[in-house]
């Protein structure tokens, strides 16, 4: 593994859907998550983090299991020994030749930095591993706000149909009453347009308790951008891995990463943030201002307020 990185670095990514439901909320019937005072879309840190994870999963598969260092901690496919956490704490204690059960603070450290070691979304994003068998807590380096839609989203429900049923005795009341199968009705949830952003940051202090490296970095902006340097070739991106009939056409548009001369920064985030300007275009607001594609959208970036020894990354 490569050395941790030695400086501070904030990025805006931006990222739409078209007709589809980028994260349904489960309190709401799945509906589109929405901010109630402003109508504006959410999608919350979970959900883009479960895409990185799965693209990590993608990206370091081999014939024999993910490449040493990049296994996932939490996982939504296999069996107990994948997805019982504490199954995953015991190998850990196994590895360091230890017990849970005698609760030495060293055992747990060494526990924590096996599990860091090995798993990339414990030493990016961190976890909290202090059940039954504890492996302690660790704040990732790498921290990821919600998104929010540049403008309100419309919650809008479609009906559906099929021309089957589900049970027997459907069919028989259908045919009784119709004198046919006349299927199931059901709903989807869409958002027409949303054009969304959300903001991370990536902490040096941080990690160096995790081991978060160099590499490590350029896996997740490979994640989110499809590259990890201007210069690269353009690969897929986290979007394209994850492609569902209810999340419609979901893209990323945008990737600016701020790097920071110093370990401690050499600008406040939010200052960086607000030289990116995302605008509805005139033709936009011409036809009504309501957006219906990135098109609609110019987006620019003033480099006027940044401070030389921030250097800026335009990934996309």
């Amino acid at each position: 593994m490569s050395e941790t990185i030695q400086n501070r670095y904030d990025f805006l990514y931006l990222f739409d859907v078209t007709d589809g439901n980028p994260n349904g909320d489960p309190d709401a019937g799945n509906l589109p998550r929405v901010d109630p005072q402003t109508f504006q879309g959410l999608v919350t840190d979970g959900c883009i983090k479960r895409k990185i994870r799965d693209y990590v999963i993608a990206a370091k598969d081999t014939p024999n299991g993910p490449e040493a260092g990049y296994a996932i901690y939490f996982q939504t496919k296999g069996g107990p020994e994948k997805r019982v956490l504490n199954a995953i704490h015991q190998q850990a204690y196994d590895a360091i030749d230890k017990k849970p059960k005698d609760k030495k603070y060293a055992d747990q450290v060494a526990a924590r930095a096996w599990m860091c070691g090995n798993f990339y979304d414990v030493r990016t994003f961190g976890a909290v591993m202090s059940t039954d068998i504890n492996c302690g807590q660790v704040r990732g380096p790498a921290q990821i706000t919600f998104a929010r839609s540049y403008h309100p989203i419309a919650q809008q429900e479609v009906a559906i149909s099929r021309k089957a049923v589900t049970t027997t005795k459907e069919a028989d009341e259908q045919i009784k009453k119709h004198g046919d199968i006349t299927g199931t009705l059901g709903r989807k949830s869409i958002v027409p347009y949303g054009l969304y952003a959300t903001q991370g940051f990536i902490s040096p202090q941080e990690a160096a308790g995790t081991g978060f490296t160099e590499a490590d970095l350029n896996l997740l902006l490979r994640a989110l951008a499809g590259r990890s340097k201007p210069d690269e070739s353009a690969q897929g991106t986290l979007f394209d891995l994850d492609r569902s009939a209810s999340r419609g056409l979901m893209a990323a548009q945008k990737l600016f990463v701020f790097k920071h001369e110093s370990k401690l920064g050499n600008a406040p985030a939010h200052k960086l943030f607000n030289a990116v300007k995302v605008e509805l275009s005139d033709a936009c607001k011409a036809a009504g201002g309501i957006p219906r594609s990135f098109n609609d959208y110019t987006v620019t970036i003033d480099r006027t307020g940044i401070p030389a020894n921030v250097e800026v990354l335009e990934l996309l």
